[in-house]
């Protein structure tokens, strides 16, 4: 069987990478090569961007992949455009693996937006402290809005000073839990909090503590993917195995 490259990024991806090995299916696992602490992993790894569709469709020949599943970011759309151009002129068989998006519940107070513009624009008005859970990626887009007090929460130290002059950074990566979640906005004294709805279990305890408190929260939604996808690891291993009549 020819090797199916992943491109990782997300527990998802780690958690594929996992199933593979276990059912010896010979996988790489791709890495963007943002995060400096890459966790460990049962498959062989490679770290950094192709080069655009060019450098993505030369890897893919080059290694003789013979599937590729995008188990990237929900919000990684400039890789999954470039994967899904590149298995098409490949005609190599791609597969998206995305989480399902979080959905409100009872006591939520969510406003849902449909980008970081526009969730800089509804922080417009008097100063507030903000929990900016998003990533260091999309922090610019928020430049122009001064006059909060952020929190920031970051899996990696910054190497560049964040573009706020009032700001507190911690770092952490996920799974979280409520407890620390809810102590961490009662601490910084948060009245709102901005992130993507990027779903899975690992940061959505930031929600249930916003939810405990009565906090407003600015939800970035997702945008819209393309092509076949599935939700669940089993379901990628089953496409997988497609090939070899199992």
């Amino acid at each position: 069987m020819r090797p199916i490259l992943i491109l990782g990024g997300t527990t998802e991806a780690s958690h594929l990478a996992g199933a593979m090995a276990d059912a010896q299916l010979p996988a790489i696992l791709s890495y963007a090569g943002r995060t400096l602490t890459p966790r460990a992993q049962p498959v062989p790894v490679r770290i950094g961007g192709f080069g655009g569709v060019e450098g993505l469709v030369e890897y893919l020949l080059r290694e003789g992949i013979g599937r590729v599943v995008d188990a990237t970011h929900p919000f990684a759309a400039k890789i999954s455009r470039n994967a899904r151009t590149a298995c098409h002129r490949t005609g190599i068989p791609l597969l998206r693996l995305e989480r399902p998006v979080w959905r409100p519940a009872a006591g939520d107070r969510w406003v849902s937006l449909p980008d970081m513009e526009a969730a800089a624009a509804a922080l417009s008005g008097v100063p507030r402290r903000v929990f900016l859970a998003i990533g260091r990626q999309h922090l610019g887009a928020f430049a122009g809005v001064q006059q909060h007090r952020y929190l920031l929460r970051l899996v990696d130290p910054p190497v560049t000073p964040p573009p706020f002059r009032d700001c507190s950074v911690v770092i952490g990566r996920g799974p979280f839990d409520t407890g620390a979640e809810r102590a961490l906005l009662e601490r910084h004294g948060t009245e709102i909090i901005v992130t993507k709805n990027a779903g899975g279990e690992g940061a959505r305890a930031k929600l249930h503590a916003a939810r405990l408190l009565g906090l407003p929260v600015l939800m970035v939604e997702r945008p819209a993917s393309a092509g076949e996808s599935v939700a669940r690891v089993e379901d990628v291993l089953r496409w997988c195995h497609a090939d070899l009549g199992v």
